[in-house]
């Protein structure tokens, strides 16, 4: 029996030892994809969008709390690639660590559900998972710029709005999209596909048409949005944002396109309002659709089973053979 129990918790460790290593590889690979667009405020450079924070959220909500070292020792991969280890950077491990940690604790708490097909869960993720707890990394992170003095004490909200802004929005674009992969079980049907490779298409083609050019056709984007969620709803809508977030973080910190001739701090808040405004169109208007459509679905099951309820009772009132009238019929008078 021991020798049995002790395999067991080796298999547990081994296990848990796997996870953590995936964990902390995925948070490093999204941490260096970050940083390959950057922009600069007050002389801080920061990522408008910084995808380990939607990572590490989408792990804890996927395999639990348990998963908390990979992201640990992914931050501090991440940081070890691009500045000296110093014992500040005690901190930072702590504010990257603990934010997606906080946010995982505080969905949970509110009955968060992974599949977000409910408005609620799509307000929690909004508002708890991203706006609420990426507070503290942010707040974290500027704070130790500014005790080591590599940052200016009158710079410290606007470094520390761009910082959150960018957490923020690693949650509200990255998480759902790895959500709906993890959930993901089969293929939809033949017929789906074809209006699938249509959207795709005409996303392809009319997204750089918004992003790249001179003329603020941003706007453009929000219809096809809006179809994505109708007809695909989280997966269709979610991965249109996350396209189009990519090309518009890419004609900002190349300042082209729409992003043209706007000083560094205009590029910050249009690309960020932009962002952020599309995330919240696509993650809150998917949740209302799915939510509805299940709520009819469920509705119409209750109907179903109704009609098979009273089928049933209705041919258990029935009498065998001839019905009583028939008999009173045929009886002879007294």
């Amino acid at each position: 029996m021991a020798a049995v129990v002790g395999t067991s918790g080796l298999r547990r460790y081994g296990v848990l030892a796997v996870e953590s290593a995936a964990v902390a590889a995925c948070y490093y690979a999204a941490g260096r994809l970050g940083l390959l667009r950057q922009l600069s405020v007050e002389g801080a450079v920061f990522t408008p969008i910084w995808p380990p924070s939607g990572v590490a959220l989408a792990c804890l909500l996927i395999l639990g709390l348990r998963c908390w070292p990979g992201i640990a020792v992914g931050a501090l991969a991440i940081i070890m690639s691009i500045a000296p280890l110093r014992p500040l950077v005690v901190f930072n491990l702590l504010g990257n660590t603990a934010a997606p940690v906080v946010a995982c604790l505080m969905l949970r708490r509110v009955g968060f559900r992974n599949d977000l097909a409910r408005l609620r869960d799509g307000l929690a993720l909004v508002f708890l998972g991203a706006l609420t707890a990426m507070l503290l990394s942010a707040t974290i992170g500027v704070s130790v710029l500014v005790f080591s003095g590599k940052l200016a004490e009158d710079a410290f909200w606007p470094v520390w709005l761009a910082w959150w802004v960018g957490d923020a929005m690693g949650v509200l674009i990255v998480t759902p999209v790895l959500l709906v992969l993890y959930q993901v079980r089969g293929l939809p049907p033949v017929t789906r596909w074809k209006e699938a490779a249509g959207l795709a298409v005409i996303a392809l083609a009319l997204v750089p048409v918004a992003v790249y050019t001179t003329i603020s056709l941003l706007f453009l984007v929000y219809p096809l949005l809006i179809w994505a969620a109708l007809r695909f709803q989280l997966a269709g809508s979610m991965l249109c944002a996350l396209y189009t977030s990519v090309l518009a973080t890419v004609a900002a910190t190349d300042e082209v396109g729409a992003f043209d001739s706007l000083t560094r701090v205009e590029i910050m808040v249009k690309l960020q309002a932009f962002n952020g405004t599309m995330a919240l169109t696509a993650l809150l208007l998917s949740a209302v659709i799915t939510e509805q459509r299940n709520t009819r679905r469920s509705v119409e099951r209750a109907c179903q089973e109704l009609v098979e309820v009273l089928e049933h009772l209705t041919a258990g009132d029935a009498p065998p053979g001839r019905t009583a009238k028939e008999g009173d019929d045929r009886a002879p008078p007294p």
